[in-house]
C-alpha cells in the first residue's frame, strides 16, 4: 500500500531520478570499495612479467583493430573453460593492463592462455588469411600488417603513458625501445603480444646443494676443560719417566 511519500516521488520525476542515482550509487560502493584494498585485484599475480618494447606495440595494434570485440582474455572458473583453456584468469594478471582486455563476447577463443599455443609462422598465416589454418573461420585478414613499419616514438609514447598509471617501466627501458622495435612490422609485435598471453609462473627458488663429504669443513677441536680449584691436573700418558 503506498503511502503520501511513495506517491510524491512516483509524481516527481526529478526526486525520483536522484534517488535512483543515490541507490544505485551505495550499491557500486559497497561492491567496488572492497576490491580497491584487496592484494588479489591490486597487486601482480606471482611471476607476471613486464612486457617488452614490443609486446606493448602489439596490443596497441590488438586494441587498434578492435581484437577484443571478438576475443576476450579471461577464462572463467567453469569446468569446461579450465578444460579448453587453461587455469582460470585472476585480476592480478590484468594490473598492468589499461585499459583491460577482459572482453565480453566470444566470436573466437579466448585468448588469455594462447602463448605458446601455436608458432609464429602458424600466426603469421593467420593473420594473412585465417582460412588457410582454420577453413570455418569468418575472421577478417590483416595482411598490411606485414608491410607497416612500427613507430620508435609511437611506442616510446605508449610506454610512457603506461608508465603514468603504474606499470613499472623504468627510464632505461624506455629509452631502449626504439632500438628494440627496430626492424619490426606491426605484424611481428602483435604476434609477440600474442605469444606473451601465458599464465604467469613464479620463478623457483634457489636451493643451494648440500656440502659433500669432501667439501664438508673439517669439526673444530674442542678445548680441554681447565680442572677446578684445589684439583689436581690429570696425568698424561706421554709423561716423561723419572729419572733413575
Amino acid at each position: 500500500m503506498s503511502g503520501p511519500l511513495h506517491d510524491k516521488i512516483e509524481r516527481n520525476i526529478g526526486l525520483m531520478g536522484i534517488l535512483i542515482a543515490v541507490a544505485i550509487s551505495f550499491g557500486g560502493l559497497v561492491e567496488i570499495l572492497p576490491l580497491m584494498h584487496q592484494s588479489s585485484t591490486t597487486q601482480p599475480a606471482p611471476g607476471l612479467k613486464i612486457r617488452t618494447p614490443l609486446e606493448v606495440a602489439g596490443r596497441d595494434v590488438y586494441i587498434r583493430e578492435g581484437c577484443y570485440n571478438c576475443h576476450s582474455q579471461m577464462v572463467r572458473s567453469l569446468h569446461e573453460e579450465v578444460m579448453r583453456y587453461g587455469p582460470a584468469s585472476t585480476a592480478g594478471e590484468s594490473v598492468w593492463d589499461h585499459p583491460f582486455q577482459w572482453g565480453s563476447k566470444r566470436t573466437g577463443p579466448d585468448l588469455a592462455r594462447v602463448g605458446g599455443r601455436y608458432s609464429d609462422d602458424w600466426h603469421v598465416i593467420h593473420l594473412k588469411n585465417p582460412r588457410d589454418v582454420v577453413p570455418e573461420s569468418n575472421m577478417p585478414g590483416y595482411p598490411w600488417l606485414a608491410a607497416t613499419p612500427l613507430k620508435a616514438d609511437d611506442v616510446v609514447a605508449e610506454m610512457r603513458a603506461l608508465s603514468r598509471v603504474g606499470v613499472p617501466f623504468t627510464e632505461q627501458e624506455i629509452a631502449a625501445a626504439p632500438a628494440a622495435v627496430e626492424g619490426h612490422t606491426q605484424m611481428d609485435a602483435l604476434i609477440a603480444f600474442l605469444q606473451s598471453l601465458k599464465v604467469p609462473k613464479p620463478e623457483a627458488p634457489v636451493v643451494t646443494p648440500p656440502p659433500t663429504p669432501e667439501q664438508a669443513p673439517a669439526p673444530a677441536e674442542t678445548p680441554a676443560e681447565a680442572p677446578a680449584a684445589g684439583e689436581a691436573a690429570p696425568a698424561t700418558t706421554d709423561a716423561a719417566a723419572p729419572a733413575q
